[in-house]
Parts: structure tokens; C-alpha cells; sequence
């Protein structure tokens, strides 16, 4: 999309000529023929650049520029003089007009003022946006993980990133769907214009739509105001639409057609809008069944799975969670001030053994508490978990194996033997990992009598990660078997 142009002039005349030299040009031209038309469609419109005559009855030029500027600072306004009033026109120029053009001007001269005045534009509102998202924290660095699955997933980030390909991210809830977006985002070729994010699920049936599309003022009731839509502000950039499962079907359809034909409609209006977006979705629903079920349709589910990036939950990489607790305690110390303190051998435990169903949200949000409400100079697990419903979890309370889940799933008593006293914690945080690892993997290899294929699938894995991970532990399956452990 061009831009958006605004042509005031109360010469019908002018205001024809201008729109069409600007709309052959490629903008989107609306025109006013009074100042105090132009007044109230700047309040509701949304305008990269206004054209406006300096000498008009009733609201003047200067009117104009005065209200444009104190409503949007980033719009400009082009200033069109009568013969002799140049000098009223560099007084325009220094209340913040961008440029002006004397009567009677070249139609050449007035196509490059104004493509050179949108193009400042675009620059200011860019530079903002980006001021705003602070560039460059959105990278790999907020994605924390060392294990074979997560190396997979930033390969395929960096495979597709500065490519156009729609993405589809799909993951469980608190996995961290909209990092990955902004990872694609921010490391691609778009990375200096729009992210705009949406939540489907978040909005009802009715609003969807307008915040997609936009809308027209009076196009509903309580539409005071001509609005832009997420598809626009986008332009240029990426639009993320999350929770994609739960849009409605008729939105869907308007969704695939702005797809695939480049453009959009505002809801209440009629003239086509062309936009230039990378769309990314993400959910965490079964879309293939929403699909046999009718809920979702068929070839948009096609025209968003062109390429699948799937993100393990934490229960399929354990072996990432003392990296994670590390980056969120450093974190947290940060933001709130705080000294570091470690976890203690009994809360790094806790958190191997704990079935975090909120992922690694849920994770980030109690070492984020703990580090806040801990009395003491390490984190123990009552500091992590006090407080919270922790029915089939492993608990402070059950740590020690006294509930029937511990008798089931607790470590073996290698893999939860307290590091030597005096140890540094970077030091006791390997050894414990390390135990933590060969225990779990040899206790999948045990419920499968050795058959890597099938422990491997078990525990979300790879056969051939789970081979390279035996190498690392030295570990065999004749070793598991032979494994005293305890009783699965």
C-alpha cells in the first residue's frame, strides 16, 4: 500500500485533478472541499499526508495544519499557495508544514514532494514502532534451551525467517508460541516494520472482524469513528493471529480471501485496501479434527499449515530446565532489583520431578515468586510452590516420596543424592542434571525392556537424539536393565 493522501480544496475543480494525479500515482486519495470538512475526517480518518490549499473561506490552511499537527504529530501537511503568499507559506513551514507548492505548480513537481513527504512519514512511524518493540529483544535469547529438541526448532526458525512462508505455530499453553513468532519476526527481512498481534479467542464473534478489517464510521452501533484494522497496521510487516482455532467461521472465509488476494474490506465499506502482510498463526488446538468436526475450513487450514513449527512441551526436554531457572532467576533480579539466589538440591528436584502443565509460563512465574517471597539466602521448594493447588504434582510435602504419585515416578536414589556440601552451584546444577538424566532415560528404557524405539517415542524424543543422549550419559540399554533403580 502507497499511502494515504488527504486533498483539501473548496475548488471542485482542484480537488478532481489532485485526486486523480495522486490516485494514478498509487494512493489512496480521499478529498474534503472545506476546512472544516477536513477537520472532522482528520479526526476520523488515519492519513499519511494531507494536501491542503492555504487560502480557503471559513477554516483556513493554516486551520488545517494546526489541528493535523496536534492530533498526529507524524502526519505532514503540503501546503498549496496562491500566487504572492509565500510568504504566509514559510510561516506554514515553520508551525510544521513539510513543504508547500506555489499556484501553479507542475503536476511533476507535486508527484515528488509528495512521494518524498510520505516517505519521511513512513521512516518517523517506523522509527517509532521500533523505539516502542525495542529492537533486537525479541531474538533466540528469549527462547532458552539446550536440548536436541529446542536445537531443532531454532534451525527451523532460522531456515524460514526471511522468507514470506506463512507459519503455523503449535504448541501447548505457556510453551511460548509468541516468542517464536517474534523470533520469525524479528530475524527476518520484515524486521524494521510491524509485528501486530491478535488474540481470536479474546474478543466476541461481533468484534473480531472489525479488529481484523477495521471499520467504517457507522458500520455498527458504537462505531463513532472510521477505525484502522490489525491487516492494515500490519502492512509491511507480520501479523500474528493467535489462538486461530477459535476464529469463527464466517470471519475465516473473509480471512482466506484477504490471503490470498492481498486486500481487505473495513466492515461498513466498499473500496478494496491492498496490504502487504506475512501471516503467522498459532494454537494450541487440534485443527485436523476441528476440521472433520466442520469448525474450522478445510482450505484455510491448508493456506495456513505451509510450514508447521512445533514446540515441545516442557515435560518432552527436562533436560532444559535448569537453563530455564537460571535465565528466569537472572531476569527477575534484574527487574525487580533483587540479589540472585540459587535453588536449593531439594528445589532443583522439586522442579525435575514436577509436572509443569502450564509449561514453561508456569515455570517463569514461581522462580519469579520465589525469588520475590524467599526469607532465606536460597530458594527452597516451599518458597516455589507454597500456596499452590498441588494435586498430582510432586509438592514440598511429597518430595520425600510419602504420596502415591512419588511411589510411581519419584528418581531413583542416585539421581536425587544431595551434591557434596561446599560444592559451587553451576557445579551441583550439572551433576544433578546429569543424574536426573540417566535415571529418567533408563527408567523409559526399563518400562520397554530395552527397546530404545519405543522408550524414545515415550518421552518425546527421536531415536537418534536418544542414542546421541545415551552416548553422552554413558549409558546402554544392557545397563538399564541391569539398572537396581526401583520398581516402576
Amino acid at each position: 500500500m502507497q499511502g494515504r493522501v488527504l486533498v483539501v480544496d473548496d475548488e471542485q475543480a482542484m480537488r478532481l485533478a489532485l485526486k486523480g494525479l495522486l490516485a494514478r500515482e498509487g494512493y489512496q486519495v480521499e478529498v474534503a472541499g472545506s476546512g472544516e470538512e477536513a477537520l472532522e475526517r482528520i479526526e476520523t480518518g488515519s492519513f499519511h499526508v494531507v494536501v491542503t490549499d492555504l487560502s480557503m473561506k471559513g477554516v483556513s490552511g493554516m486551520q488545517v495544519l494546526e489541528h493535523a499537527r496536534r492530533l498526529d504529530p507524524d502526519l505532514a501537511v503540503i501546503m498549496i499557495t496562491a500566487y504572492g503568499s509565500e510568504k504566509i507559506a514559510v510561516e506554514a513551514m515553520k508551525h510544521g508544514a513539510a513543504d508547500y507548492l506555489p499556484k501553479p505548480f507542475d503536476n511533476d513537481e507535486l508527484r515528488v514532494v509528495v512521494r518524498r513527504v510520505m516517505e519521511t512519514v513512513k521512516l518517523k512511524r517506523d522509527h517509532r514502532r521500533l523505539l516502542e518493540q525495542v529492537h533486537g529483544t525479541f531474538g533466540f535469547e528469549q527462547l532458552v534451551g539446550q536440548s536436541p529438541v529446542m536445537q531443532r526448532l531454532f534451525e527451523a526458525i532460522d531456515r524460514v525467517a526471511d522468507t514470506d512462508v506463512t507459519v503455523l505455530i503449535r504448541g501447548q499453553s505457556g510453551t511460548g508460541k509468541e516468542l517464536v513468532a517474534n523470533a520469525l519476526h524479528y530475524r527476518g527481512r520484515r524486521r524494521t516494520k510491524p509485528l501486530i498481534k491478535m488474540n481470536c479467542a479474546a474478543l466476541s464473534r461481533e468484534l473480531v472482524e472489525s479488529e481484523l478489517f477495521g471499520h467504517e464510521r457507522g458500520a455498527f452501533t458504537g462505531a463513532t469513528a472510521r477505525r484502522e484494522g490489525k491487516f492494515e497496521a500490519a502492512d509491511g510487516g507480520t501479523l500474528l493471529l493467535d489462538e486461530v482455532g477459535d476464529m469463527p467461521l464466517e470471519t475465516q472465509a473473509k480471512l482466506l480471501r484477504a490471503l490470498q488476494e492481498k486486500e481487505v474490506e473495513r466492515v461498513g465499506g466498499n473500496t478494496p485496501i491492498r496490504v502487504d502482510v506475512r501471516l503467522h498463526a498459532a494454537t494450541n488446538q487440534d485443527l485436523e479434527a476441528a476440521v472433520r468436526a466442520g469448525r474450522f475450513r478445510e482450505d484455510l487450514y491448508y493456506r495456513l499449515h505451509v510450514v508447521e513449527l512445533a514446540i515441545p512441551p516442557l515435560a518432552a526436554r527436562p533436560e532444559d530446565i535448569p537453563l530455564l531457572i537460571e535465565h528466569f532467576l537472572h531476569q527477575a533480579a534484574e527487574r525487580f532489583r533483587r540479589a540472585v539466589k540459587p535453588l536449593s538440591a531439594a528445589a532443583l528436584r522439586a522442579c525435575l520431578d514436577r509436572e509443569w502443565k502450564g509449561n514453561v509460563r508456569e515455570l517463569r512465574s514461581s522462580v519469579e515468586r520465589a525469588l520475590l517471597l524467599a526469607p532465606g539466602a536460597e530458594i527452597t521448594p516451599e518458597d516455589l510452590f507454597a500456596g499452590i493447588d498441588t494435586a498430582g504434582d510432586t509438592s514440598p510435602a511429597s518430595i520425600d516420596g510419602a504420596d502415591a504419585r512419588s511411589a510411581s515416578v519419584a528418581p531413583s536414589a542416585a539421581a536425587t543424592a544431595p551434591p557434596p556440601s561446599g560444592m559451587a552451584f553451576k557445579d551441583a546444577k550439572e551433576r544433578m542434571v546429569h543424574a536426573f538424566e540417566r535415571d529418567f532415560l533408563a527408567r523409559a528404557l526399563r518400562r520397554h525392556g530395552g527397546n530404545i524405539t519405543k522408550a524414545a517415542e515415550e518421552v518425546g524424543m527421536y531415536r537418534q537424539n536418544f542414542q546421541q543422549k545415551m552416548r553422552e550419559l554413558g549409558l546402554t540399554a544392557e545397563d538399564a536393565e541391569k539398572d537396581p533403580g526401583r520398581r516402576e
